[in-house]
């Protein structure tokens, strides 16, 4: 029970102890909050969020040799193997306008929502001792994984870009279109996490399941190929209503000017990312919050 001090308090000696409760501010832990209240305790430990996302951030393959390094060196090696397999093998970089670069902003940009959603998947299950032991909002440590994913894929725009100029595409405007399309990535990613954090806690075997699920989410895409080459109708319209080929299409077209002459970047992208990320997240943080009670109890 918790308490909220009370002044001149008048009620008889035999009233039901529900009545006494309710006069002097005590409410039962460990019920859900009500939404608002919920909303402004999460914002109140908006500093302990993102200090915990650092914290995390710097344990991430700290026992190894290359340590944080090996968080770029993963995207990279696989852009290596695939740029081999469709890029040299299956001649995309043939068709496809600066293939190199074309590959390295589907695949950095696809991993960031990858990550997000893999890790956030175990937000609460990893943590099971925090969350049974101290008493705070569990939305703190879906919000602090997607804190710590978009600081690590910070470090990764950094190498896109590079690499994007090497690849002799111009400066242009279109690139500060960027942080935009970053924000809006990040918003629907935190609703992926909120919602598989929730679904992974309840159904331990959904984490499982989520990488092969996420795999098959990678080939479709359109990270090795250009959707509008490899489907027509109904297909090629569900294709690019996909949040993810959405966020790496509006990339492409923002940082890479022979790719958006050729295929230019339909303004409805722009609605479609924005209307992913706000529904995502409003849904996802509902599903989380409607469920508050119960975790760490299982």
């Amino acid at each position: 029970m918790s308490a909220g001090p009370q002044e001149n308090i008048a009620l008889p000696a035999d009233a039901p102890p529900l009545q006494w409760a309710q006069a002097f501010g005590l409410r039962r832990i460990g019920l859900r909050p009500p939404l608002r209240p919920y909303l402004s305790s999460l914002w109140q430990r908006r500093f302990f969020t993102w200090a915990y996302a650092r914290a995390q951030n710097d344990a991430v393959n700290s026992e190894n040799r290359l340590g944080q390094l090996w968080q770029l060196l993963n995207p990279v090696l696989n852009v290596a193997v695939y740029f081999l397999v469709f890029g040299v093998i299956f001649k995309q970089s043939k068709a496809i306008p600066n293939f190199l670069a074309f590959l390295v902003i589907g695949v950095f940009t696809f991993t960031f929502t990858q990550k997000a959603t893999l890790a956030g998947a175990k937000a609460i299950t990893n943590n099971l001792g925090l969350v049974r032991a101290l008493h705070f909002p569990r939305a703190v440590l879906p919000a602090s994984v997607t804190i710590r994913e978009l600081i690590t894929h910070g470090y990764a725009i950094l190498v896109m870009l590079a690499i994007v100029l090497l690849t002799r595409e111009p400066l242009t405007w279109r690139w500060l279109l960027l942080p935009a399309i970053v924000a809006l990535q990040t918003v629907f990613n935190l609703g992926l996490v909120f919602f598989f954090s929730r679904l992974t806690d309840h159904v331990v075997d959904v984490g499982e399941f989520l990488p092969f699920a996420v795999r098959v989410w990678f080939y479709l895409s359109g990270v090795v190929y250009v959707i509008q080459d490899f489907s027509r109708g109904t297909v090629k319209t569900i294709m690019e209503a996909n949040p993810a080929s959405i966020y790496i299409e509006l990339t492409r077209g923002a940082l890479m000017q022979s790719y958006n002459e050729q295929y230019p970047t339909p303004a409805k992208y722009w609605v479609y990312g924005l209307v992913w990320a706000v529904v995502t997240v409003i849904v996802g943080f509902l599903y989380f919050w409607r469920a508050e009670a119960s975790y760490g109890r299982g």
